[in-house]
């Protein structure tokens, strides 16, 4: 039988175009939210299931862009990635373009204090791309 230990949500922006953050530093993605799940007391294995959006926009040049998603059980990239996919942007769209993820992460070692932390991170391979909102 499953139990449900905790459901929490980190939410930055929750409507259309409601903020302008460009990401910056190509070699060094950005965090763009963060979830910490209480789970003392947990017997068994632990299982986590997270979901996110990000809606990014081309830069004013638009040229070739990648956007890279990492989300890692931890607060830095050196903690274990869970998840991580990369997707082009459409160039021929000027408006904002979405992405949603679903990752999974099974057989979670209990943490030492009950407070399990999930953080995405994002980068883009050209200067000038903005997130624009959504972003949960």
């Amino acid at each position: 039988m499953t139990t449900l230990l905790d459901a929490r949500t980190s939410q930055n922006a929750s409507i259309a175009n409601s903020i302008s953050i460009p990401i910056t530093i190509i070699s060094a993605p950005g965090l763009f939210g963060q979830v910490g799940l209480n789970v003392l007391g947990a017997t068994g294995p632990i299982r986590t299931q997270l979901s996110g959006t990000v809606a990014c926009q081309l830069p004013l040049l638009p040229v070739a862009t990648t956007i890279t998603l990492t989300v890692v059980r931890g607060t830095s990239l050196t903690d274990p990635v869970i998840y991580s996919s990369a997707e082009a942007l459409n160039i021929n769209l000027l408006g904002p373009q979405l992405f949603t993820f679903t990752a999974s992460d099974f057989n979670v070692p209990p943490p030492a204090f009950g407070l399990l932390i999930y953080t995405p991170f994002i980068s883009s391979n050209v200067l000038g791309t903005v997130r624009v909102g959504p972003e949960i």
